[in-house]
Formats: structure tokens, sequence, C-alpha cells
């Protein structure tokens, strides 16, 4: 068994990951290379994750074959994204290597720590690196698993020495139901993630399930504000040894945020504690991020820390890679990158940037992303891109999904139009990156939006408008 793998890890002594480059794989592979595994895996292409974990040691192949799986790997590590013809997955079957789906190999990573597990259809990221890098300011020395890069220290995921363990507990597939953390943070509830829940009715059984795996004598942060987190709410107030502690703007509001002052790109943000006022700042523009950041206070309050110590250190955090994150400037116009990819996230991300940028113009290029996303919210996603002045809208990024008849980018963009926005069609990325650029003017924003691979085009942006 490899050094720094406990005893209950031992089948995680030689993990292979099939996509391994991903964003919630690589974070355990390289946890699991800094504790001593001897990680191997494979990945559609190659990337700067794959090279960060050669660095760790890994052994990284590119393209999936089922030669890359080493006979004497001790479990093969799958994400719900997988499909059942993998040849790796189906020689691991030959094989009889086990197979861990990756919430397993996440959840035995915490194994002995204090986690606080951060969940909600939206903001998971941002709050859970929010709290890694308060914790490590405060010295705490936490390890974090994360769904994007820090933009300091660079990274989704680090083996840390301290005894507190933070983490995203995804929905989409129902894994969170696999950690029982001391402290959970739910951000919102909504419906998404179509393929797996039909209704709001079993979005809110699968957060109830998750709110029952909360340690007994645990703390559940919910918002005070979103509506489907306040249901929520009503439906777990009888959880056992369940505390539910509750923030936001509301009254009712255990944590009250009290103002949000919008400095720039940064955020003043006043909250009521005990009957007393705090204030610190955000380094992040926007509302939603502020919601963020008294989630993150109340966390780690909840975990025990001097709330003045919490409020000073969340300055420190500087954002996370594809959240808001400037790319760059060239002929007076900033390009700004963005993950948001259901309505609600374009919503916040577009009233960020509007109450930062002044008079300045904000165009965006948008990627819907997943054709069932499409198909159900489609209408809801041109309606916020409303909030833009001018838009390109991509076709959809199907990442693990076939297409699904009749349904394309025109949905949004009729809905867009509707909405009284303006909006161009692009069907190829070349010539989307061309539109946006002869779009924009001197003191214009423009950003990159969507979960697919319309981030790369930022660079590409840059470039147009640098001609």
């Amino acid at each position: 068994m490899a050094p720094g793998l406990p005893q209950s890890m031992a089948a995680m002594d030689r993990p292979h990951f099939i996509g391994i480059g991903g964003a919630g794989m690589s974070g355990i592979a390289k946890i699991l290379a800094q504790r001593g595994a001897k990680v191997a895996g494979s990945d559609a292409r190659d990337s700067a994750t794959a090279e960060a974990l050669r660095a760790l040691g890994a052994t990284v192949h590119i393209g999936h074959d089922a030669a890359h799986l080493a006979p004497d790997a001790t479990c093969v590590v799958v994400s719900s994204a997988i499909r059942a013809d993998n040849p790796e997955l189906a020689r691991a079957t030959e094989l009889g290597i086990p197979v861990v789906h990756r919430s397993d190999a996440l959840a035995s990573l915490m194994d002995g720590l204090r986690p606080i597990a951060v969940a909600g259809t939206h903001g998971k990221t941002t709050t859970t690196s929010m709290l890694a890098v308060t914790l490590s300011t405060l010295g705490l020395d936490p390890s974090y698993a994360i769904g994007g890069d820090l933009d300091a220290p660079g990274t989704n995921a680090l083996h840390g020495e301290g005894d507190i363990f933070v983490a995203e507990a995804d929905e989409s597939d129902r894994s969170f139901h696999k950690y029982t953390p001391e402290v959970a943070i739910v951000l919102n509830v909504e419906l998404d993630h179509h393929a797996n829940y039909a209704s709001m009715d079993e979005i809110y059984e699968s957060f109830e399930i998750f709110a029952g795996k909360v340690v007994p004598g645990g703390t559940l942060v919910i918002s005070a504000d979103q509506p489907g987190a306040v249901e929520l709410t009503k439906r777990v107030r009888d959880l056992g040894q369940l505390k539910v502690v509750t923030y936001g703007e509301s009254e009712t509001a255990d944590l009250r945020i009290h103002k949000i002052t919008a400095r720039g790109l940064t955020s003043e943000v006043t909250v009521l504690l005990d009957g007393k006022l705090l204030t610190f700042t955000v380094s992040v523009p926007g509302r939603h991020y502020a919601n963020n950041a008294v989630a993150a206070l109340a966390a780690g309050i909840a975990l025990g820390i001097p709330s003045r110590n919490l409020a000073g250190a969340l300055k420190s955090y500087t954002g996370v890679k594809r959240r808001l994150q400037l790319k760059g400037e060239a002929a007076g116009v900033q390009v700004i990158d963005s993950y948001a990819h259901h309505p609600t996230e374009m919503t916040a991300d577009l009233e960020a940037m509007r109450s930062a940028a002044g008079e300045a113009r904000i165009l965006v290029l948008f990627q819907p992303h997943l054709f069932s996303r499409t198909q159900e919210l489609g209408k809801e996603m041109g309606e916020a891109l409303a909030l833009a002045d001018s838009s390109v809208v991509l076709d959809i990024y199907p990442a693990r999904e076939d297409p699904i008849p009749g349904i394309t980018s025109a949905l949004i963009i009729d809905a867009a139009r509707a909405a009284g926005a303006e909006v161009v069609a692009a069907h190829d990325k070349a010539e989307a990156v061309r539109t946006i650029a002869g779009m924009a003017k001197p003191g214009d924003l423009v950003l990159t939006m969507g979960a697919g691979d319309v981030t790369d085009l930022g660079p590409q942006i840059l470039a147009e408008l640098s001609k």
C-alpha cells in the first residue's frame, strides 16, 4: 500500500482514471498522487491538466485504448460521463478490476477529516474556492477538490495537512448522496440536469437525502432568499440533530446581508451577525458572488472559526478560472470568460458585469451547453441574453449527449429576439470570432460564455482585435 493512504483506501493504491483530465476526476487524481498513490489514466486529448498530473508523477495516456489499462491496477475510476462501451472500462471488466465511481473515490478521501460539502444548482465552484482560499490564508492547510482551477494557486485540488476537506458536491447524477459532511452548504435549488431529473419534486427529494447525510450535530448552511432553498429548508427543519443556518438578504436570515456595495470589479459586503455589523471585501463583482462569500463565511463559523478572521481572509480570494476571468485587453476592449450556462448563472454574471461596466457596452459570445438543457431552458437563456447589448450565439455544445431532433440554438436566438435582444447566429467558431471582434469598440466588454470549448476563443478574439 502506498504511503499516506489509510487502510480503508488500499484499493486506491494504483488507480486508473478514465477521463483523468476532467475537472472532477483530475482533482481526485491529484490528491491521490500527493498522498503517494501510483496514479494512471487516460483522456481524449492532451492538456495543461494532463501536464500538471504528470508533474505529480502520474502516467497520462492520450486517447482511450484497452492497452492503456495496466494489469496491476487496483481499481478503475469513472464518472457518470463514461459510457459502458469505453474500451478501458470493458477491459477492466474482463480483468475483474473493481470499478469505482468518482463520488465514491472522493468520499474515501474525506474519511477521518472534517468535510464541508458545497451543493447547489450553481455557485458551487466559486463558494468551494472561497472556502479553500480563506482557510488556507488562515493557516489551516485544508484539502480541497474544486470544479475549476483557482486563480491562485492555480490548481483545482490539493492534499493539505489540516483536518478540513472542502469539496464540491455534485447533484447532477445524485452522487452527492455519497458524502457525510460536518457542514453542508446549499446555495440554491433549481430544476436542471434534465436527463437525470424529471421534476422539481425529484430535485427536492435528492437534496433532502443530501441534507440527511450531514453527520449528527452537523450544520446545513442554506440560502434564505432563493425560493427552492427556502422550500428545502421547510422540508429538512425536522431532520434529527441537524442544525440549520440560513443566510441572505431576507429579514428572517440567521446571517443577514445588510448591504452590498459595488466598487468596480470588487464588492463591499456588510452582514448582521449576532446583532453586530461585520464588513468585508469580496474581490469579484456582483451580488451573486457576494452571496457565495456570505455562505462561505457561515460555513467557516459553523466549524468554529472566528467570524472576523474569516471576513479578513475572504479578501484573499481572487477568482476561479472561467468565472468572470479577465483573459486580456486589446484595442481598448476587455475580453472576459464566463462559465455561465444556466439562465440563472447567465443573468447573475451579466448583472455583475453591468454593475461593474458603467456606460461600457457588454457583448456576449454564447455557446449553449447540452441539447437537453437547451430543450428545457432555451427560452430562459434567450431572455438572459437580453441583458447584454449584443450577442453572438454558437451551435449547441453536445458534451456527453446525442442530438435531440429539432433542438438547436435557434430556440435561444428566437427567445432573445422576442425579448428585444440584438442577436446573430454563428455556426463556425472562426466566423463567431470575427463577428464579435467586428462588433467591439474601445471601452466595450466582450464575454465568452458557456461551459463548453467557447473558453478557447478568448485568445482568438484578442488576436483579431489586435489586427
